[in-house]
């Protein structure tokens, strides 16, 4: 049964498949897919270990089609300092994970890698775009 309402897209990032150690981006989320108009997006990320330490996530945002890119930042404060780093989202077990965040970028790259031993790994990522 299809659950996606008329506010929603679906996109196909990544189909399942062995990972690398070197980031590998997945189906871009721009012109092609209909990003536009949309302002929130969910990852569906479905993670096989296998023989790795961890599976890595980058998020990067593009205003000029994939030339220029900017990565997913994440905050940390200390002493009213707000120290900005790059955000990599990693996961050290098997499962199926969910990823939330607000979009206003026109394309938008995830590409996933592993870190230790590529065996018997997999990794599948779905978009969905949403209005609200």
């Amino acid at each position: 049964m299809n659950y996606i309402t008329p506010d929603q897209k679906r996109v196909a990032v990544r189909t399942a498949a062995i990972l690398t150690t070197s980031y590998v981006a997945g189906t871009a989320l721009g012109s092609s897919t209909g990003v536009y108009g949309y302002n929130q997006l969910v990852l569906y990320v479905t993670a096989t270990l296998g023989s790795l330490t961890s599976i890595e996530l980058r998020i990067r945002f593009s205003d000029d089609g994939g030339t220029t890119f900017w990565q997913e930042t994440d905050g940390s404060i200390s002493a009213g300092t707000s120290t900005e780093s790059l955000l990599i989202h990693q996961f050290t077990a098997s499962g199926s994970y969910r990823l939330a965040l607000p979009i206003s970028d026109p394309y938008i790259e995830v590409a996933v890698k592993g870190t230790g031993t590529v065996t018997s790994s997999s990794c599948t990522v779905t978009a969905i775009l949403a209005r609200n």
